[in-house]
């Protein structure tokens, strides 16, 4: 495998629809923000021959990170989709951004691909999310390969970078995390850092120098031997020690000469499995190169090691009532599923629906059922609807480029499709089917905005709606009781860039304003109310008198009414108006303007006239008793709270308690689990815990993360509840 010693002219670049799942590679690009993914599938393009010299696309245009929002922030924002071809093998390029508020872009990416490369840069190390990352795939027997970028980095290391992989996803078996090459070192510079200039192979036994900007083998010197060996030799056990041939290592230990060829073979095999994990490097090509270092390499590792969307388990699918169905795996001449993995906006072509195909042929022009189910949470109703697909294309930076089909295992964009979300299927019309939307981190960060203007109000529902059917991490509230409309986002940047979104595509211009939280209030104490609302301005009057005891009941209670009226004062008729109007004044609050809970009214004596008595002037005298009962008791601010789960490294548990402490968080316990991780069990008042999604991923480095959900309302301390009248005091 990357072991011939020729090279590749590369392909047209220009990939249409694959003929066979056999010939198609569906890989995702996973690693944290700035290791070189998007550089690493650049480099990759030109080496297959798709794009030019500069890195861009004949016609114009960057391969990856081509959208206008990606250069003003400097980073990857979203999924991009780069198909290359090599040896007559499509492969799909899923680049993802690395950055933690762009995680549902990444997990699209990897429910679209068969096989990740890590990229980790030599610069910088293995952070603890890519660590969790690599669990997440190891937990689903996803393929994986390391790559190590930024070798050109003063004090860059190649084999202590191997030695910090292996330590970080050999997980028991380091052995398993082994490189293939070993990188051959150019003359020192100036600053003494010598540069990586080519890379031996440790089973040819061939140096492939990359120095003139194409791959060249020759022969090793005297001197690389005995390094070139010792690395041979580990690499040739942990390949056997994974060996299907349970005879193959009993022979090798007994002196036995094994084929490279049969090695090759048992590392392939062992790479598609899954149970071995090559660590290769790579480097962008210098000015007028046409070859980045290792990237014939890695082109064949994809195409030779990684596997085939046949060796796929095929997906789980139901009717959408929910029976189950069976299908057989990846078959271009099954009923079709495809789902779709991402959605965007082109301001010229409209809606574009990335999908991947799991089974049958999706092509041009034919009509599908598009199934949605699951996301109501996050604000996507269900929807079971016909749709006739359009034009069929594969992306290449901001072109798109026509097929006519895409067959089981191949990804291809569909335009206009008006009612397909992000996590919908796509099915037979004939033979409607449904996928399980695959799992999304909460969105924990509210953002509360209003229209900047009444135009913009106008444009604002449609805005917020396409907004959260693209991205799944989105989830839109409309608050009933603070009547805020809240974008909840994963985090800062992830807010930015929705902002931008409804700005620049969709025109919409917002505020950003304080998220409120629902608060309630509640009586400390009993208290009396009477209600006189006596009005007579000729003609028929208004005459109505109640009174009233409140008092306060458990949490939970709600609002509970009783009648204890005596000798008819009040009119059996009017006993229901006094209600409506007690519970409509709840409903308003008698404080601060939250809605009363968990109390007990009891309406204990009246007056009523027998003309000017009515429905509306109970109401009134209802409403007026409690107002008057609250004018004399001590009103209690209730505030939510949450109960919140923090799974953090074991190095940060002391730092998340003592932060949930100054936050007036109560610990319930902690609990150890695997991986030197800890659940920390909390509850926490809501008020507390707003922009808690930033300051834990700052507090932990990025490796935290929590859930929350409400538990209950309680009071709120005396001194808080004088803070937060005076800070609305204030802003009024």
């Amino acid at each position: 495998m990357g072991d011939k010693a020729h090279t590749h002219p590369g392909a047209a670049g220009r990939a249409t629809a694959a003929d066979h799942p056999a010939s198609v590679r569906n890989v995702v690009l996973v690693g944290h923000s700035g290791s070189g993914k998007t550089t690493l599938v650049e480099a990759l393009a030109l080496t297959a021959g798709a794009v030019n010299r500069a890195g861009r696309v004949e016609d114009g245009g960057c391969v990856s990170d081509y959208d206008d929002m990606e250069h003003r922030q400097q980073r990857s924002v979203q999924l991009s989709l780069v198909p290359v071809e090599w040896d007559g093998i499509k492969i799909n390029l899923l680049d993802t951004p690395g950055y933690a508020d762009f995680v549902g872009e990444l997990r699209a990416g990897l429910r679209a691909a068969d096989a990740a490369l890590f990229v980790v840069s030599a610069s910088d190390g293995v952070d603890g999310s890519t660590r969790m990352l690599w669990e997440e795939c190891a937990a689903v027997g996803m393929p994986r390969a390391i790559v190590v970028t930024h070798l050109e980095a003063a004090r860059a290391d190649f084999e202590e970078m191997t030695r910090v992989c292996a330590e970080a996803f050999g997980g028991d078996d380091p052995d398993a995390v082994l490189p293939l090459y070993l990188p051959l070192h150019g003359p020192p510079a100036p600053d003494g850092h010598a540069p990586v200039t080519g890379l031996v192979g440790l089973l040819s036994r061939k140096l492939f120098d990359y120095a003139s900007g194409e791959r060249v083998a020759s022969e090793p010197g005297e001197a690389d031997l005995p390094q070139l060996d010792e690395a041979r030799s580990m690499l040739i056990e942990g390949i056997i020690s994974e060996s299907e041939d349970e005879t193959l290592m009993e022979r090798y230990l007994g002196g036995e000469q094994v084929e490279v060829k049969t090695l090759i073979q048992d590392l392939e095999r062992a790479v598609a499995r899954g149970v071995f994990f090559p660590v290769l490097a790579a480097a962008p090509a210098a000015d007028g190169a046409r070859q980045g270092l290792g990237t014939v390499e890695l082109l064949e590792l994809i195409t030779r090691g990684f596997p085939t969307p046949l060796e796929r388990a095929a997906p789980r699918v139901t009717t959408p009532e929910g029976a189950g169905r069976e299908l057989r795996m990846c078959d271009p001449d099954e009923s079709l599923v495809a789902e779709v993995v991402k959605t965007s906006s082109d301001p010229y072509v409209g809606r574009i629906s990335m999908v991947r195909v799991f089974s049958g042929t999706l092509r041009a022009d034919q009509t599908v059922h598009v199934s949605g189910h699951g996301m109501t949470d996050r604000g996507h109703e269900d929807h079971d609807v016909d749709e006739r697909i359009g034009a069929l294309s594969t992306p290449f930076g901001k072109q798109q480029r026509p097929v006519t089909h895409v067959i089981a295992g191949d990804l291809a964009c569909v335009a206009k499709l008006t009612r397909a979300e992000t996590g919908d299927t796509l099915s037979a019309k004939d033979d409607p089917l449904l996928m399980a939307p695959w799992e999304m981190p909460d969105p924990l960060l509210p953002l509360a905005i209003e229209a900047h203007s009444k135009p913009d109000e106008d444009k604002l529902s449609q805005g917020l709606a396409r907004l959260v059917a693209e991205d799944p991490t989105m989830r839109l509230e409309h608050n009933q009781d603070t009547h805020q409309v809240v974008l909840w986002c994963l985090g800062e940047a992830h807010a930015d860039v929705a902002l931008e979104r409804l700005r620049g595509r969709y025109g919409v211009q917002v505020d950003v304003v304080p998220h409120r939280v629902s608060l309630r209030e509640t009586f400390g104490g009993r208290a009396a109310g009477r209600g006189r609302h006596v009005k007579q301005s000729g003609g028929h009057g208004q005459y109505a008198i109640c009174e009233i005891e409140v008092e306060p009941l458990p949490g939970g209670s709600g609002i509970e009414f009783v009648d204890k009226v005596v000798g008819g004062a009040v009119p059996r008729q009017f006993i229901p108006s006094v209600e409506k109007g007690v519970r409509t004044q709840a409903a308003k609050g008698v404080a601060a303007g939250h809605p009363l809970i968990d109390v007990r009214i009891t309406l204990l004596d009246g007056k009523a006239h027998s003309v000017d008595s009515s429905d509306a002037a109970f109401q009134t005298a209802g409403a007026l008793a409690l107002r008057e009962a609250a004018a004399e008791a001590r009103i209690h601010l209730l505030e939510p709270v949450a109960e919140v789960s923090v799974l953090v490294g074991d190095d940060y548990v002391g730092a998340v308690m003592s932060d949930l402490s100054g936050r007036r968080g109560k610990v319930l316990g902690t609990e150890q689990t695997s991986g030197g991780r800890t659940l920390i069990r909390a509850e926490v008042p809501e008020i507390e815990i707003g922009r808690y999604a930033v300051d834990l991923r700052s507090l932990s480095h990025g490796t935290a993360r929590f859930d929350r959900r409400y538990a209950r309302h309680e009071p709120m301390p005396a001194q808080v509840a004088d803070r937060l009248r005076e800070e609305v005091r204030v802003a009024s």
